[in-house]
């Protein structure tokens, strides 16, 4: 992974699902209020336990794969960094770019949203993320 701009690249081209803490895309015409709720959301304490969520989600994802981990202004890749420090990452809110090297997989978490974007899953690491993020009380679902 020397090259994480290229890597990255590969990646965003592929198609991608969305884990989330909504079932499904709000339509742009929806009767709600989303972005009053998405406000709402991503203020303490609600976006600490959305993001824990995460965390808990992609250090159990880390007990199936190996995953290399870099923050996009960082030329360096780290390869299974610790629990405690992937963990870090996330709940500081760190944009993040996560490979999940056997399933040739991207995960990335921009640090201030309330979803994270999966590109170019295979089916198997698509249902294991499936599972993953119903146990943790997500969603998975492609835009």
């Amino acid at each position: 992974m020397s090259d994480n701009s290229k890597t990255i690249e590969y990646y965003l081209d592929k198609p991608y699902w969305v884990i989330d803490i909504l079932p499904k895309q709000v339509p742009a015409k929806g009767k709600g209020q989303y972005f009053a709720v998405e406000k709402h959301l991503l203020t303490s304490p609600h976006v600490e336990r959305i993001y824990q969520k995460f965390a808990d989600l992609l250090l159990n994802l880390n007990c199936y794969d190996n995953i290399v981990v870099s923050h996009p202004d960082d030329d360096e890749w780290t390869e299974n960094p610790a629990p405690e420090v992937l963990e870090q990452m996330i709940l500081e809110r760190k944009p993040l770019n996560i490979v999940l090297t056997q399933a040739q997989a991207m995960i990335s978490i921009t640090g201030d949203d309330h979803y994270i974007t999966v590109y170019n899953p295979d089916e198997e690491s698509l249902n294991l993320l499936i599972a993953l993020a119903y146990a943790e009380g997500l969603h998975v679902w492609k835009p």
